[in-house]
């Protein structure tokens, strides 16, 4: 039975469930459940969210440990600790930084870069069925916003297209 001071706790308390930050953690929880579902189909059942953070940062030509952790985020020790478990995955590989034999970049194997194909089409499969769920004008409004909102991620390097003439 509930009394009245649990209905109006419960109604002072509901922004706590429907706030914005609510709902768009529980939505990219989704998302990335539905994206580890695919890559388990696909083969990939061993890779986890770590995993998928270590690989959204790591340019194809390989990265530094150090930069991989400020772009992740997290510390050195952490980030290493990733870069274990892939490298245990036949993911990554560490090699010496020709610019800087002290220091050590992280390269994807070929595995890694099967992997990361198979990641690709999973996300591209999950963005599918978000906008079929959703609709296509909901999901390009919700894009564009959330875009804008969240402004320019630093990540990976996307080297430039030389313009055609």
């Amino acid at each position: 039975m509930t009394t009245t001071s649990s209905k109006s706790r419960n109604t002072k308390d509901a922004w706590r469930l429907g706030n914005a930050g609510r709902i768009l953690g529980n939505a990219v929880t989704r998302f990335e459940a539905r994206v580890l579902e695919l890559m388990a189909h696909a083969g990939h059942a061993d890779t986890r969210l770590p995993h998928v953070n270590l690989t959204r940062h790591l340019d194809l030509e390989g990265t530094r440990i150090t930069e991989l952790a400020r772009r992740a985020h997290m510390t050195n020790a952490a980030m290493t600790e990733l870069i274990d478990q892939c490298e245990a995955l036949g993911l990554v590989v560490r090699e010496v930084d020709v610019s800087d034999k002290r220091a050590r970049t992280v390269q994807f194997t070929d595995a890694g870069r099967e992997w990361l194909a198979a990641f690709g089409r999973a996300v591209k499969k999950a963005e599918r069925e978000l906008l079929t769920e959703i609709g296509p004008e909901a999901a390009a409004v919700l894009l564009q916003g959330l875009g804008r909102y969240a402004g320019t991620v630093e990540s990976i390097r996307v080297k430039e297209r030389p313009v055609a003439r």
